[in-house]
Formats: C-alpha cells, structure tokens, sequence
C-alpha cells in the first residue's frame, strides 16, 4: 500500500529514490514521482503507471540533487493520473508532500480552506493536508515542523508523511500514525522508507519510528519527537537481512521464487525451535507466558486474507491439541463490532507485514479489554510486533511478491508449534503423538522439496485449465481453509472467479453450478475424511464436472474420478496442510502466466493493506 522513500545526505538523491521505488513496487500502486531539491527550489516530477515510466520521463533532465522524496501511489481519493500523483506541492510551491495512508476529515479540512482562498489541483486527501499544513505555517508565523504538529492534533485517519521545505535545503520531517517508517542511519546521510527493503543496501542500521513522533531527518543528525514536543530517544535496530533477499535470483518472477524458497524458509522457521530427536519446542514467546496461553478461557484470531486461513488451519490444530476453544476473526470486522474480550482471553495476531491497519485497530481494542496479545509476524519491528506481549517471527524473509505463499506456510508452521507446546505443557496430547507429530513436522521441509520437484505436472495442469471462467476448490477437515487459500490465490493472480468451500457443503448450492466447463478442485489427501470426499468426487463426475484432485501418493482410488491429479507425500492430516498448498499456490502462478498477467503485481492489489 504506497511506498515511500527519502535521503538526505552526500549522495545524488535520484537513484537512490529510483531503485528505492523499484524496491517498492511490490506493495501495489498506479503511478510514482520525486521531488528534488534542486538550486534552491523544488521540482516535482510524476506520471501515471510504472516506476519505468517516470524514468523515462526524467532522462534527460537535470536532477542533481542531494535531497528528495519519492512515493509510488495506490489510489484511494482520485483517480489513478497524473495530477493525483505524489508528490504534491502546496499552494506557495515552497513545501513537497508524500502520503501514505488516507486522512478521514480531509472534506472539512477542504472546506475550511477553500473559504480562506485556496484552490487544489488535485483530488486527494494528501493535497488537502499539505495546505493546511501551509496555512498554519503562514498563519502562526511558525516552522514547519510546528505547523505539521498542530496539523496532525486536528488530523483523523492514517499517515506516514515526508515533508520538504525549500528554505531548509537538507532537512526531511516526517510523521507516522498508522503507517510504517523507517529510518537507515548512514555515516552522515539518512534514509527513509515504508520498509526496509530500499535501505539495505547502504546501512544495516536503522529506527523503526512509532505512532504520534515525528522525525526531523538531516543528514548528520536524526531527532525524534512526541506530538507533545518532547524529545525521544531513537532504538537503532540491526537489520536481519540480505540484498539478495529481495533480488529475484535467477527466477522469472518473485513470486514463483517464494514458492520454490519454502523447503529452507520452512526450516529456517523451524531451526532453533523444533528439536524433533529430544522431543522438544524451543519458543520463548510462548514458554515465558505458557500460564496465560494453557489457561487460557479461550483464544481469539484476528487476521485478514491468506493470514485468516492460517487462523483457521490453527483453530482446528489448537482446538484437536489443546482443547481450547478457539474464534476466528476478520480483524475488518472485528474492529468496528462490539465484541466480547475479557481478561484470561489470548488474542493470536497473525500479519505478514505486522502492519495490516484492520489488525492493528483490532488489537487495540481487545488491549483496553486485558486481553492477552500474541503476534506472529514476519517483518522484524513492525507494528503488531511491537504492540504485542509475547510473539514468534515466521522468519520467512522478505516476501515480495503480492500473493503470500512462504509467509503462509511458516505462519502455518509457528502456529502448529505453539499448539504442540501448549498441549505437551497441558498433557491434552499423547506422549505418543505428540513426538510423532514432531518428527512429521521436521520432514516437512523435505516433502515440500520433493513437490517442488514435480511443479511442470501443475504447470501443464495450469494451462489445461487457464481458458475457465469459474473454478470450485472443496477440502474438508484441515483442508477446507487450504480450499479457500487455493481459491484466493487463483483469484489474486489468474484473475478468475474462484470459490472455496467445506465440500460437504457442495450439496447445499454450489453443485448448481457443476458442468461440464467447470473446473473443481478436490483437496483430498489421505485423512480420516477421506471416504467422504470421494463420495464428493463421483457426485461431481456424474455431473460431468471437471476435477483436479490434491492426492496422497498411493492413492488409487481418486485418479480414477479425476481428470488430472497431483500427488503428495503422506503426512499425517494435522501436518498435511503444509504440503497440500504448495501445489495450488504452483497452480494459481502458472495459470497467471498462462494468461499473461503479471503475477508479481497484479491489478488493484496492494501487498500490504495499511489503509482501510
């Protein structure tokens, strides 16, 4: 959702901002643009569409500049063009803004200034921001790091903001609420961005800044403040994580990268933490308030997208394991409901990002009810990371592709981990099973190689199918959220209407919609459900449906009902979640490429929703 970048420091300010921006591009957006300070004044440059194309726009231009600020747009007020664009210059033209997230009162705001003479060149709600922040400079005789503070007390909705002023040629203020930033910290220069990824490159060392402070960013020099004036010390944070890391290595896309890095992201989640050989779960988070998550009168999940269908893999696990009763939550509906947390409640927070701004609302609300926060997130120093008890880190690495895929299998896999620990501490599990689930669960990274290796059986499957308008996953048991991420993923990049059910609830609507152009899905491993979904099988065969099935290796009975299929290892039917996804998230890849999309940034789709 939005990128943002700055620097301010020795360097020519462009390139860092431009490969900044192509950095960025994976969070979704419409268009892009710099500002620079250039011989004492500041020239904005923007364009509908991609960072190639302001790139283009600039060749040739003077851009010697030591200080500036990029943005890559995901429109929320406004059409995707040119004049809605960031940055936006005020109405003096001494003042350059870039915004990420979306100011609520922006029509009062408007209003009040329309009447003292200003007009607006755009549509947006930042422009409006800027010119207030402009009007109560002019007005209050002040400074602009003055006039952003009184701005912001009058301000309601979600912001990250890079200010430039013209009289202050090396001096970048920003301000957060809701929005990320981050800070790099260079041997006198600074660096700032939505995250991490533009700044690795030139530092590891950086400051994650928090809701209500204010940053006055120079190049030798970084101050943090409260809304309140005060000073605040800044935390410098060392960042874990390598340029490669974000680089595509060789594959043709991000995305089919993150799928085929799952064997080592799997096991780096589980390195450290899971000793399968000495029967044991090393997770601090989870063992110094193991009192608060075993007693816990029930557990909360609060997630929004691929992150919901972990929560709901994990309630099955945590209520088969722990006996606990377990609620999965839409964190956008969570939110905005009166619900019921009481203290001695455990709220399980699952973001890719720790960013997700439904989340973290919703976190904040169930935090003045007392209940317990537990965070599992992949972006070290995020906000839903910070604002938790206790948590556990995925430790997928950076994921860059729209789509989740590695974040969802190692959200998968820290929660199976917690429900192991809690019900070894709880003795609701067999001593028995529970190292027998161990081992399964140490194997996992192997399994998930070996079905990498046979991905060209999916890629044919894909292309088979890529011509469909509809498509029907149906799973049951730990299975069915994996239907509904199936059917999401096909969504997101292949654009084709898919849904996703328990298939036992085929017969209560959906099988009116079987014929023989549409395409279904059966997830059907070998597990005590088995039986059953066959049944589904042959009722979806006799209406001449077509049928891709999601197979264990042995099975001898659903290839006959299917037109194709795909086999797994055997894994135990907790643990086979891990191995049943990576087909269909190979699945919704080649059938996107089939298509010609762009799977790595497909339309309308941002990777990280910071904005409601």
């Amino acid at each position: 959702m939005c990128g943002i970048v700055g620097y301010t420091g020795p360097r020519q300010a462009y390139p860092v901002i431009l490969k900044g921006l192509k950095r960025l591009e994976y969070r979704g957006y419409d268009s892009a643009g710099v500002a620079l300070l250039h011989e004492g004044k500041i020239d904005v440059y923007k364009k509908k569409g991609k960072v190639a194309g302001l790139e283009e726009m600039l060749v040739g231009k003077n851009l010697d500049a030591n200080m500036g600020i990029g943005h890559t747009r995901w429109a929320t007020h406004g059409e995707p063009n040119d004049r809605n664009a960031h940055p936006h210059s005020s109405s003096n033209g001494k003042l350059a803004m870039i915004h990420n997230g979306i100011i609520e009162n922006y029509a009062q705001l408007k209003n009040e200034l329309i009447k003292n003479g200003y007009t607006f060149t755009s549509d947006t709600d930042t422009e409006v921001l800027l010119n207030f922040i402009e009007y109560i400079q002019t007005n209050n005789d002040c400074g602009l790091e003055e006039a952003l503070r009184i701005a912001l007390k009058r301000v309601t909705g979600a912001y990250c903001i890079l200010l430039m002023e013209q009289d202050n040629p090396d001096t970048i203020i920003a301000a957060r609420k809701g929005s990320p930033l981050v800070i790099g910290i260079g041997k006198g220069e600074h660096f700032l961005a939505s995250d991490a990824s533009p700044i690795i490159e030139y530092t590891k060392e950086v400051v994650y800044v928090n809701d209500y402070e204010l940053a006055i960013v120079k190049p030798d020099e970084l101050i943090l403040k409260n809304l309140g004036n005060e000073k605040v010390t800044p935390y410098i944070t060392k960042l874990d994580m390598q340029l490669a890391a974000i680089e595509k290595g060789g594959y043709d896309h991000f995305m089919l990268k993150e799928i085929f890095e799952q064997p080592s992201t799997i096991h780096d989640c589980l390195r450290g933490r899971l000793d399968a050989q000495a029967g044991t779960i090393t997770m601090s988070g989870v063992q110094e308030h193991i009192e608060q998550l075993k007693n816990a009168n029930r557990i909360m999940i609060i997630a929004c997208g691929t992150s919901w269908h972990a929560g709901l893999v994990a309630e099955y696990v945590i209520e088969e394991l722990c006996r606990i009763p377990v609620e999965v939550e839409y964190a956008s509906e969570f939110r905005y409901r009166n619900p019921i947390v009481n203290k001695g409640d455990v709220i399980i927070a699952i973001s890719q990002s720790g960013e997700t701004a439904d989340t973290l609302v919703a976190l904040d609300r169930a935090k003045e009810n007392g209940a317990f926060i537990f965070g599992v997130v992949n972006a070290v120093g995020s906000s839903i990371a910070r604002i938790s008890h206790a948590g556990a880190y995925t430790h997928a690495g950076p994921e860059i592709g729209v789509a989740s895929t590695k974040a969802f299998t190692g959200q998968l896999a820290v929660l199976m981990m917690m429900a192991l620990k809690i019900a070894n501490e709880k003795k609701t599990i067999t001593a028995e099973y529970y190292q027998k689930l161990l081992l399964e669960l140490n194997d996992v990274p192997e399994k998930v190689d070996a079905i990498l290796k046979n991905a060209a059986e999916i890629k044919t499957i894909a292309e088979k199918y890529k011509d469909a308008t509809d498509f029907l996953f149906l799973g049951r048991g730990y299975n069915f959220p994996i239907a509904l991420e199936g059917a999401l993923k096909l969504k997101e990049i292949s654009y084709i209407h898919a849904e996703g059910y328990p298939a036992a609830e085929m017969k209560h609507g959906p099988i009116a919609l079987v014929d023989e152009n549409l395409p279904v899905v059966f997830v059907a491993t070998k597990d005590s459900y088995h039986e059953k979904i066959v049944s589904n099988m042959q009722e979806i065969k006799a209406r001449k449906g077509k049928i891709i099935s999601i197979i264990t290796e042995g099975d001898t009975i659903s290839p006959t009902l299917s037109n194709d299929c795909f086999s797994i290892p055997p894994a135990d039917e907790l643990i086979a979640p891990l191995l049943s996804v990576i087909p269909l998230q190979l699945l919704s890849y080649y059938t996107g490429i089939a298509k010609g999309i762009d799977v790595d940034k497909p339309r309308n789709l941002a990777k990280s929703v910071t904005v409601e």
